[in-house]
């Protein structure tokens, strides 16, 4: 009987013996090298794995910027500037400096502007809320103010003012990561050039996204854009377009001269960081309104 056992014994270890061997021949002859670089890049990274950079995280941005010929196409937004300096500094590359940017919540639709059409009394998401019907009001492109954006934010850099019923984001806390843009429903949100000095942070953007006809948009909110096309008549940089009754500015060419926002019979422009001239509005006549 204790032969038995001694020879099982045996035959069990000399197998497991086998089956290691096996394993470690198996897992040289398959090993995938990888690029030290990769874990240099991930350590000089936030690490807030936020996916602004159009990877799953961190260390999928590293073993891209590693993989690629060059930075151009990579950018941190977390990091910054500051960041993408050191990623080139152990790949051996060059790198462009890219403006700051902020995410704009392009939306001027607040309690006051537009009022409330009716009363919603399901689920608090703007995802939920946003399938199941238009809005609270007139507008069908508005916020529609449940928060998803600041749920989305690791970085408290956007909260809910009571008062407006809108997102207001801190530029201070912004990262300019997308993830408030992503979260949003209705794709109020837009990352902007923030720009790098007090005189160029100065900026100018359209708080609408209202593509009703210039009636049906001011019916339903009284600071909508009415697609008049005063302000692109004015600007003299060729920022502005008109398309689908909607007024956009190129935030690339526009000087921010603030023409445009005195222009605006609405008050749909915002001026951000500088106090525009104290000018009348035109008055909205009735053929402006492109009904």
């Amino acid at each position: 009987m204790s032969n038995i056992v001694i020879l099982t014994v045996v035959i069990l270890t000399v197998v497991a013996v086998l089956l290691a061997l096996i394993l470690f021949w198996v897992s040289k002859k398959f090993r995938v090298e990888e690029d030290p670089r990769i874990d240099e890049v991930e350590k000089v990274m936030p690490g807030a794995n936020c996916g602004g950079c159009g990877f799953a995280g961190c260390r999928a941005f590293a073993e891209a910027a590693v993989k690629a010929p060059n930075l151009d196409s990579q950018f941190c937004p977390v990091g910054g500037n500051e960041t993408m300096k050191k990623v080139a500094a152990i790949l051996g590359y060059e790198v462009k400096e890219q403006a700051p940017r902020l995410a704009v919540v392009r939306c001027n639709g607040s309690c006051e502007n537009r009022p409330r059409t009716n009363i919603y009394d399901g689920s608090m998401s703007c995802k939920v809320k946003a399938a199941l019907y238009s809005g609270d009001t007139g507008c069908q492109y508005g916020c529609v103010g449940c928060g998803d954006c600041v749920a989305a934010c690791q970085f408290g850099a956007i909260s809910m003012d009571p008062s407006t019923g809108l997102p207001v984001v801190d530029e201070s806390k912004c990262t300019a990561c997308g993830a408030c843009a992503k979260a949003c429903p209705k794709g109020v949100i837009e990352i902007r050039n923030m720009g790098t000095t007090p005189r160029n942070r100065r900026r100018v953007y359209v708080s609408c996204i209202n593509k009703d006809k210039g009636g049906v948009a001011r019916k339903a909110c009284a600071a909508a854009c009415i697609g008049c096309g005063k302000c692109a008549k004015v600007c003299k940089f060729g920022a502005i377009t008109i398309e689908n009754n909607l007024s956009y500015i190129d935030f690339t060419k526009c000087v921010a001269c603030g023409q445009c926002v005195l222009e605006c019979p609405t008050g749909a422009i915002h001026a951000v960081n500088f106090t525009p001239k104290k000018v009348q509005p035109s008055p909205v006549k009735k053929e402006e309104t492109n009904e």
